[in-house]
């Protein structure tokens, strides 16, 4: 999956998030808990890290198919979210 390089890259915060991702994709009803038990963080600020570590070079050799998956998933959202004010100015 990864190199000890890209490995080193990539912080270890990052890695937490990535790994936490990977194990929590597609559960929604207990991940907010689980967010806040890992990290303490609360999900709004879990999910500005993990749009941060996406944008991260390192992330995508870290983890491909995550994070290739993840920028599909917030581009078909924005794309939602542009049709939607289009359509809302006509």
């Amino acid at each position: 999956m990864s190199t000890p390089l890209d490995d080193a890259a990539l912080s270890e915060r990052a890695r937490r998030v990535l790994d936490f991702e990977r194990e929590w994709w597609g559960h929604t009803a207990a991940k907010e808990r689980h967010i806040r038990a890992e990290f303490g963080w609360g999900p709004a600020r879990y999910y500005q890290v993990l749009n941060s570590v996406l944008d991260d070079a390192a992330s995508r050799a870290y983890d491909p198919i995550l994070v290739g998956r993840l920028h599909e998933v917030r581009d078909e959202r924005a794309e939602r979210r542009r049709t939607r004010r289009d359509t809302a100015a006509s």
